[in-house]
């Protein structure tokens, strides 16, 4: 079985990444998909002040959830197997950590996120994805 991670932020390069992976599931067969959301932590400072960590949480799994929808829909519509995982804090060590934590054989990925700074050619996520990820990574204009 081959299994692929997907990190999904909601952009057009993400959808991108998804459908790349749908017209070529032949290749991949059988296959898995875990697709990950990373969602920027809100509850440092200021905020837990006025904000209870529940409630907190609560927004980055509803947060996650909307941003997730996109890529859900493209999966299911093709009867894809996936796992959606909802994390928080930074995209790319997260991306290079559940990747390894779930034996993936590749990450496939979009170019440049909803975040993504201005660079030469690559997203800063992606960047550092390529630097800290044990497997290949694919990546998707």
């Amino acid at each position: 079985m081959t299994t692929v991670l997907i990190p999904f932020d909601g952009s057009d390069c993400a959808i991108r990444a998804v459908q790349f992976v749908i017209d070529r599931r032949e290749r991949y067969a059988p296959l898995m998909l875990h697709l990950l959301n990373v969602q920027i932590p809100l509850g440092t400072g200021a905020v837990r002040i006025f904000i209870d960590s529940a409630t907190i949480r609560k927004y980055h799994e509803e947060t996650g959830e909307l941003a997730l929808a996109p890529a859900r829909t493209l999966l299911d519509a093709v009867a894809a197997p996936y796992t959606v995982h909802i994390k928080v804090g930074h995209a790319a060590e997260l991306i290079a950590e559940m990747a390894r934590e779930y034996h993936c054989d590749e990450i496939v990925m979009g170019s440049r996120g909803l975040t993504a700074t201005a660079g030469l050619w690559l997203g800063s996520v992606t960047t550092r994805t390529l630097h800290l990820a044990d497997v290949p990574v694919t990546v998707v204009k």
